[in-house]
């Protein structure tokens, strides 16, 4: 049962916590303050190595999500785990597999605890900025993960949201740059535009390798724990086998621009043209192939008919009724969250607002979530051209209170809203 907030919100389901009884309002006070005082006491170990007790180098969890660790044998626990440490190092001391994509460097620079080295090089910058949302591990599971809605990211499965590639390939550098830079709007993922660009190079770095060591480590609990490798694993058949080929995924896009990567060209639009668009866009927005009424509603206010959605890191925890969920999230570190399809009239979106923002979520979908891509791709046609992708940008702007012009970016007049912010 979910219970709707004041500003039409949904809270998370009781999946996670049966009540205790006694006044329903006090026991949440004292959960609500349990968990704060625990993030407290977490952030605080996470940013203050020191203290008055010796410091206890943290290591990376292993990745059992979904998993019952009952079924994970000590043998290959230790396996993985040793093969991981030889390949990818600790979270203090990191290493990068030979013949990686990866700078070591600044690897190292965002790495281990918060302080300098000796050379006065600024260090820790991953936990000094990122752990407390996304984990030392990278799993999207820190201190104050369940706090957020959407979830901190897990990179470990090497998949992220809100790029500029199309066909499947990893986000380039600079598109997880301009997450740093910009943030996310709406989410709990601020704007790190303040940090030097030596510190947002080294933490673009630092995310592409724990995706990459994630990646290796989904291989290894395969490998070996589903597939019944014999072990001692083989350094050469981890390297050949796993690590190469997810890096060889990451290089893709890098090295092969001309049919990966999508460069919006937004289109010089008159007054009257920008308006003609529109009208196109809000047809097009109808038709059934596009299936944007499916999700976002008939007018774009996030009400349609698919009310059950759930991006991949969650769609695993549900189940087909709710004592097969009860019974598949307790192998999750986070309860289930649900996935809100965006209300344009609410003028916020995650990827950026720009005109150039919206066409490549529609270009290339969402990686994760149920919005597809509608542009061509490798091998892929393409539901729609780009002019009528342009089209659909333009239309949903214009619904949104933050509208854009095609040519200058001035604001187009918003349609006031039947309904004033907050409601329903």
């Amino acid at each position: 049962m979910k219970q709707k907030t004041s500003n039409g919100d949904h809270r998370k389901s009781d999946y996670r916590r049966p009540s205790r009884g006694g006044s329903g309002s006090r026991a949440t006070s004292v959960r609500r303050a349990a968990l704060v005082l625990g993030t407290v006491l977490t952030v605080a170990a996470l940013i203050l190595p020191g203290g008055c007790s010796s410091y206890k180098p943290p290591s990376f969890k292993l990745n059992l999500e979904g998993r019952d660790p009952a079924t994970v044998k000590p043998a290959q626990r230790e396996a993985v785990e040793e093969m991981l440490t030889e390949l990818f190092g600790t979270p203090d001391d990191p290493r990068v597999p030979p013949g990686t994509d990866l700078d070591l460097s600044l690897v190292q620079r965002a790495a281990g605890p918060i302080g300098r080295n000796i050379t006065g090089t600024e260090r820790g910058l991953f936990r000094k900025h990122c752990a407390v949302c996304h984990g030392i591990s990278g799993d999207g599971a820190g201190p104050i993960a369940e706090m957020l809605n959407p979830y901190p990211r897990d990179f470990r499965n090497g998949v992220f949201k809100f790029t500029s590639v199309s066909g499947g390939a990893k986000p380039l550098r600079s598109d997880l740059l301009r997450t740093l830079k910009r943030g996310l709007p709406g989410t709990g993922m601020p704007s790190f535009s303040p940090l030097s660009p030596e510190d947002l190079d080294a933490l673009v770095e630092y995310v592409r390798y724990l995706s990459i060591r994630g990646e290796t480590e989904l291989f290894l609990l395969r490998t070996v724990v589903d597939e019944n490798e014999p072990l001692p694993l083989q350094r050469r058949f981890v390297l050949e086998e796993g690590v190469r080929p997810v890096d060889a995924m990451w290089r893709l896009a890098e090295e092969q621009p001309e049919k990966y990567v999508v460069v919006p060209q937004r289109p010089k639009l008159s007054p009257e043209m920008l308006d003609q668009a529109i009208t196109r866009g809000k047809a097009l927005y109808q038709e059934p192939r596009a299936q944007c009424t499916k999700c976002h509603g008939p007018e774009g206010r996030g009400d349609g008919s698919e009310t059950e959605l759930f991006d991949d890191w969650n769609k695993a925890k549900k189940g087909v009724t709710d004592e097969q969920t009860r019974r598949l999230i307790k192998w999750f570190s986070l309860p289930l969250q649900p996935l809100r399809p965006r209300n344009f009239h609410d003028g916020l979106f995650h990827g950026g607002g720009r005109p150039e923002d919206i066409y490549l979520r529609i270009y290339i979908g969402i990686p994760g979530t149920p919005m597809p891509a509608a542009g061509a791709a490798p091998g892929t046609p393409g539901v729609f051209t780009s002019d009528e992708m342009w089209d659909l940008t333009f239309y949903v702007l214009s619904l949104s209170r933050r509208g854009t012009s095609a040519e200058e970016g001035a604001a187009i007049p918003a349609k006031p809203s039947p309904n004033p912010p907050g409601s329903p």
